[in-house]
């Protein structure tokens, strides 16, 4: 269930707290100026006090406390939700000119997913939006989005929608932030990613918070956040603190072949690579060094080279032979059948059957991968 937003009502004016005093004023039959004598104020001090140019200050309403017999409390509470006041009125303006550029993200699929509420009211919707960014303003999102372009490490061919792909990396960071990890250690990732190979057998409600507790251990969080329209990206790996990963998948081919590649391929950045750097994949096949070493190790550490040699060096690759080679090395066999499709060792067309198909549920939660084979 989405949680509905209510949005605080905000009058277009609001009487200065002068015009509290103009009534005191007019009931006594004291002009401004001998206000502005009783007080040893200019008059025009006083006359913009009265129309809202100049503010009362705490000076100020100890004085009108003694000339009025008003507390200087009530004249400073005045003044603060007077300025508060038009503080909120320039925000709701200043909202309302962003509206058009927060339509450039998928609004509609980030509220079906349960990320946006949707209030109808422009400044509304934007504050929510930029809620969600954590920023102020378009331009200080474009600052940031631009200096994380600089960072990206993409496959040329990789080519999503800007406002679609920071939307979900966004959602990534925010669900990581949830996950409680341990101190970033090598030696425990590694020695869990030689567990997780097991769990590519398993069924998402076992495998997923599998995944999740033992990468945690490590220091590395794991996320599953739906893919956006136009976002395209298969997975993404960055450092959002010194000691703490973040893998985000997104399910984005939906066979067992591909997320546990993905995921496996987003693991050797973590090990190989730096922390300065920020991987996003479109689950095209990489052209950077760092690319190449991250699909030779994943494919190597799914399936070892030796392993892999041995099956192909078999006469026939039948699905019996396959099935059985899966179950003696540990992994699902629709893995194996991914692999041999990528080293066009068989036909893309061949073996389908063999892997298993992801989707899923209405609206994924929080920290949960709530995906359904």
């Amino acid at each position: 269930m989405t949680e509905r937003t209510s949005t605080p009502y905000t009058p277009d004016s609001v009487t200065p707290p002068g015009q509290t005093l103009r009534d005191i004023l007019e009931e006594r039959g004291v002009t401004q100026a001998e206000l502005a004598t009783r007080m040893g104020r200019p008059r025009k001090t006083i006359s913009e006090i009265i129309t809202g140019k100049a503010a009362i200050t705490h000076e100020t309403a100890l004085q009108l406390e003694l000339v009025t017999g008003a507390p200087a409390s009530f004249w400073n509470a005045r003044e603060r939700a007077y300025r508060a006041h038009l503080a909120a009125l320039e925000e709701r303006r200043r909202l309302e000119r962003e509206a058009k550029w927060c339509t450039r993200f998928p609004l509609a699929a980030m509220r079906k997913l349960g990320w946006l509420a949707g209030p109808k009211e422009k400044s509304a919707m934007v504050r929510e939006v930029f809620s969600f960014l954590e920023v102020v303003s378009s331009d200080q999102w474009g600052a940031l989005y631009a200096e994380r372009e600089v960072a990206f490490r993409m496959s040329p061919s990789f080519s999503p929608d800007p406002y679609a792909l920071g939307a979900w990396l966004r959602r990534g960071a925010l669900e990581a932030r949830t996950l409680g990890t341990q101190p970033f250690d090598r030696d425990r990732f590694l020695q869990f990613l030689g567990d997780a190979r097991a769990l590519t057998r398993a069924e998402p409600k076992v495998f997923v918070p599998a995944l999740t507790k033992g990468c945690a251990a490590a220091g590395v969080a794991v996320v599953l956040v739906p893919e956006l329209p136009r976002s395209r990206a298969a997975g993404a790996t960055r450092w959002v603190a010194p000691e703490k990963a973040l893998i985000q998948l997104s399910l984005r081919y939906k066979t067992n072949d591909h997320l546990w590649f993905t995921f496996f391929h987003e693991a050797a950045h973590v090990l190989l690579h730096g922390k300065k750097q920020f991987f996003i994949e479109g689950g095209a096949e990489g052209e950077s060094k760092e690319e190449r070493e991250a699909n030779e190790w994943a494919a190597n550490w799914l399936i070892p080279r030796a392993d892999f040699s041995e099956l192909t060096s078999a006469s026939q690759l039948s699905e019996s032979a396959i099935v059985a080679f899966a179950r003696r090395v540990g992994i699902a066999p629709g893995i194996v059948v991914g692999r041999l499709q990528h080293e066009k060792l068989i036909l893309h067309s061949r073996l389908n059957h063999l892997k298993v198909r992801y989707s899923w549920g209405a609206k994924p939660a929080v920290g949960q991968g709530a995906a359904s084979s």
